[in-house]
This record gives C-alpha cells, structure tokens and sequence, in this order.
C-alpha cells in the first residue's frame, strides 16, 4: 500500500515538471511570435517546438497501433478544426470592422488551402501546422516503438538514419507543407530522442557541454531553426543546439516543479494557448506594446482554457 503510494506521488511529480516544461516552452513560442525579428525571437526558434517534440517523445509507450491511430485521430483533428473554424469565424466579423478584407474570402475556392493546412495557413492560422505534424509522427512512432519497444535498442539506426536524411532532404526539395507533414521526418528523430533521453542518468558533468552546445543557437553562432517549413539552420549543429538547450529546460523543470505553480498552470493550457496567441498578435499588434500582447497572449488563452474544461464545450475543443 505504502509502495503503491510512493508510485502514485512519484508519477504526479513527473507530470508536474513535465507541464512546468511545457508552460516554459509555450512562454518561448508566445516571445517568438511577438517579437518577430531580432536576437531575442531567433534565441526563441532556435529550441521552442523541438522542446515539445522532445517532451512528448519522453511521454510516449507503445500501443495497440490502430487503437493509438484512432484515439489520435479523433482527440487531435477534432480540437484541430474546431478551433480553425473559430478562428476563420472571428477573421470573417474583425477585418471587416477594421476596414480590412478577411484572410478566406473566396468562397468555395478557399475550402482547398484550409483543408491543406501547414504551409496555407497564415496571419493568425500560422501555428496550425504543428498539431497534425505532431499527430502524424507520433502515429509512425508508435509504430516502430511496437517493433523494437527499448528505444536504445540498435536497430532504431535503420529507421532513423533514412529519416535524418529525409528530414533535411524534403526542406531542400519542397517549399509547401500540407498540414504540417514535410516536418514529420524532423519530428520521429525528436520524439526518439525523447524517448531514450529518459533511459540516460543524469549528472552534472553534462551541463558544460550542454550549454556551449545550446549557446550555439540561443546566442545566433548559427541560424535558428523553422520547423514549419522544414529548415533546420545547419545541418546537424543547429538542431543539436536545439536538444541541448531542450535537455537543460527540462531538468532546470524537474528542479523547480514543487516552486513553479504557474508554469505548470500554463503547461496544462499550452494546447489551447499554442491555437489562440497567434491570432490575439495579429489582430491586437498594431494597437497594444509588445509586453502587454506577450500577458494578453497568454492570459486570453489561458482564461478561455479554463471557461472551456468548465462547460459542454470541453468535448469539442479539448
């Protein structure tokens, strides 16, 4: 009983840090959307969507493949378009209160872009493209993690040295995105590394060499990443800068859980905040200073979140 206890309060310790890394990474993508050029939003691209990757590679076990498949079809896509249609809906009634045009507009013709997604979806639709991304390379993870279930097991070279190259190969070879996918080769290599992350004991001899490699991206020594139109920086330095910087959030995370309530608060959000910030940036930039679009990016969401869990609602958009 005492053991089943000690088990209980050891998996809510690792949610906890594990939302505090979320709220800290969806405070980086919310910077990087506001602050739109400069040292500070580069310092942002060059980590914040790998975190996430990362983090929900850590999280991952194998499942029943078509279960998985399905569960992920109908817990991501469903939230997915429900808010792409808010969103289209709002855009529809605020440009024209603006004296501006709405972003769709040539009905039945723009029923094509929003169903692509990714790469034609813009202004404050941007980030769209990562839910499906996600959702896809989760679906093929699961898939190898069903055949070789021990992520350090050696035969994952197989699958990921094609993907490694296909990663940076499809960013050279194509320009658009539908819903995300030309990400996805990126996005398997990160989810593994998560993954096996949780199988390496942690010592304090790895944070030198950890933190020169993230200075790499978070001081701009070399280009920041894009993973929505699949660029990487360079090769292999950038987005291992980028895993560097990742590693040390979340174990700067699992330090500071028990004293970093409202990380965690924004974590468990992030979903909803990782929909709605790009959209209050947009239509609130050309009226309000940046630090306040940073609260109100944040806190909107935030708010919404929370009114949301607490009606009917919470069916469709969570």
């Amino acid at each position: 009983m005492e053991n089943r206890g000690h088990d209980a309060a050891k998996a809510q310790y690792r949610l906890d840090w594990v939302d505090v890394a979320r709220g800290i990474g969806i405070v980086a993508v919310v910077i990087g959307h506001v602050w739109t050029r400069g040292g500070l939003r580069d310092a942002m691209y060059s980590f914040h969507m790998p975190l996430f990757f990362l983090l929900s590679g850590l999280l991952s076990r194998p499942q029943p493949a078509w279960r998985f498949t399905r569960r992920q079809l109908a817990t991501q896509m469903r939230p997915y378009a429900a808010f792409l249609l808010l969103l289209i809906l709002v855009d529809q009634i605020v440009e024209p209160l603006k004296g501006g045009r709405p972003i769709f507009h040539q009905w039945p013709q723009d029923m094509l872009p929003i169903l692509l997604g990714g790469t034609w979806l813009r202004g404050p639709y941007t980030i769209f493209w990562f839910v499906p991304c996600l959702m896809v390379a989760r679906i093929l993870f699961n898939l190898a993690l069903l055949r070789w279930p021990d992520p350090l097991d050696r035969r994952w070279v197989w699958l990921l040295l094609p993907f490694m190259l296909l990663a940076y190969a499809v960013g050279v070879w194509f320009h658009v995105s539908p819903l995300g996918l030309l990400s996805v080769p990126m996005a398997v290599l990160l989810l593994w590394i998560g993954a096996a992350w949780q199988h390496v004991r942690w010592h304090n001899g790895m944070i030198a060499p950890l933190a020169a490699l993230a200075l790499v991206g978070l001081c701009g020594m070399a280009p920041t990443l894009n993973m929505k139109v699949a660029d990487y920086g360079w090769p292999i330095l950038s987005i291992v800068s980028a895993i560097a910087t990742s590693i040390l959030l979340m174990r700067l995370s699992a330090r500071i859980a028990p004293f970093a309530t409202p990380f965690a608060w924004l974590g468990r959000a992030s979903l909803v905040i990782m929909y709605l910030h790009v959209a209050i940036i947009h239509y609130g930039s050309p009226y309000i200073d940046k630090p306040s679009l940073l609260i109100a990016a944040l806190l909107a969401p935030f708010a919404l979140y929370h009114l949301i869990r607490a009606t009917p609602l919470r069916r469709i958009f969570l």
